[in-house]
């Protein structure tokens, strides 16, 4: 089959690293996906093998007009023309992050679905208290799925459109995101300068409020451990600055953002998530794929999906740092195995990538 993956860039980030190993599982399946790219701003070192198609100069202002749509998709409609002429028709089209589905939604493609890859009502929620502008974008860019096949990367994103009834989707669906785990073992096997000598634990995510950093150095100040916390951000600077506010900056160890961050993770004694929502938080599959133990906030939605069994007991309510340190506390006296955790047998790309072309009926 022929698929398009139409997404806002390739600069960095979750949704775009998960397209990313679903196109490489597609093409080494014998498909051939297509990268449709609002914005020319690549940051992933991409195979020479994917085509990736730019629809928008970086100075087109349609692009990123709010409220007059109209010329932005007609450019994207000719766009998408014009690459089918050249390699014929598209068998799926799949469309991720508001922007992108803003325009893909009123371009007329088919079969169109749009990958919800976290909570619409947490991000509305965060949005709101930007004032009402802000609100009013997201409400707009959520409202645009009403009437088309969305993908959810987790149950509990489907179950809470579901229950809400915000969205007036033509149909919904789970389907978990990829991994490849054999290039995860691969790459963690790698030497890698800068990870400390001896124990620690680590956090990995974008310094922003939904990954609650305060909730973690607060966290950090009240474990009976002394474990260094290794930071993999985006902003070393404010992260440590953040760090000091909470006096724990002489606990964390922050080299900035790792393009492999598998060593890291697998030299960890756990993996610590503090967030306030999430989608399907790939750190966590990530962290047992590489036999690190992890302790999670049972934040809407996925962790929930994740740590089952056994793991469930690592799950601690949100925003609560003392019963986020009580449970890392635990975790080193007493580390479950995670070689077998139930969400590794469902989660891989080969299976994943059979889900999304069972799409196309």
């Amino acid at each position: 089959m022929r698929i398009a993956i139409a997404i806002d860039s390739l600069a960095g980030g979750g949704a775009e690293k998960v397209m990313l190993t679903l196109a490489k599982e597609l093409t080494e399946s014998g498909h051939e996906p297509h990268f449709l790219v609002m914005s020319d701003d690549v940051a992933f070192d991409i195979p020479s093998y994917l085509p990736i198609h730019i629809c928008f100069d970086k100075k087109d202002s349609d692009f990123n007009r709010f409220w007059h749509l109209t010329p932005a998709v007609t450019k994207l409609s000719n766009k998408i023309k014009e690459i089918e002429s050249k390699i014929g028709k598209f068998d799926l089209f799949l469309s991720n992050l508001d922007k992108t589905n803003r325009l893909m939604a009123k371009t007329g493609v088919a079969p169109l679905f749009v990958v919800v890859h976290a909570s619409v009502e947490e991000e509305l929620a965060r949005h709101a208290k930007l004032g009402p502008f802000a609100y009013l974008k997201k409400l707009w860019a959520k409202k645009a799925l009403n009437g088309h096949h969305l993908v959810t990367v987790s149950q509990g994103i489907a179950d809470e459109i579901t229950r809400t009834k915000r969205i007036s989707p033509a149909s919904i669906r789970c389907i978990y995101n990829p991994f490849e785990f054999e290039d995860i073992t691969e790459l963690a096997q790698q030497e890698t300068q800068g990870i400390p000598d001896g124990d620690y634990l680590i956090h990995i995510g974008r310094f922003v409020k939904q990954k609650r950093h305060d909730i973690l150095f607060q966290s950090i100040a009240k474990m009976k451990s002394q474990l260094p916390v290794v930071l993999l951000c985006h902003n070393p600077k404010k992260a440590l600055k953040a760090a000091q506010k909470y006096g724990v900056a002489h606990r964390v160890v922050i080299p900035g953002f790792q393009p492999n961050p598998f060593p890291w993770i697998k030299h960890a004694k756990a993996l610590v998530l503090s967030s306030d929502f999430e989608g399907l938080p790939t750190v966590l599959i990530e962290s047992l794929a590489c036999g690190t133990p992890v302790v999670s906030t049972d934040c809407p939605h996925g962790p929930s999906e994740i740590l089952t069994g056994e793991l469930a007991k690592f799950l601690v309510p949100r925003r609560d740092p003392q019963a986020l340190a009580d449970k890392v506390d635990q975790l080193l006296m007493a580390p479950p195995s995670v070689a077998n955790a139930d969400i590794l047998a469902k989660v891989s790309a080969t299976r994943i990538a059979q889900e999304y072309l069972a799409l196309v009926k």
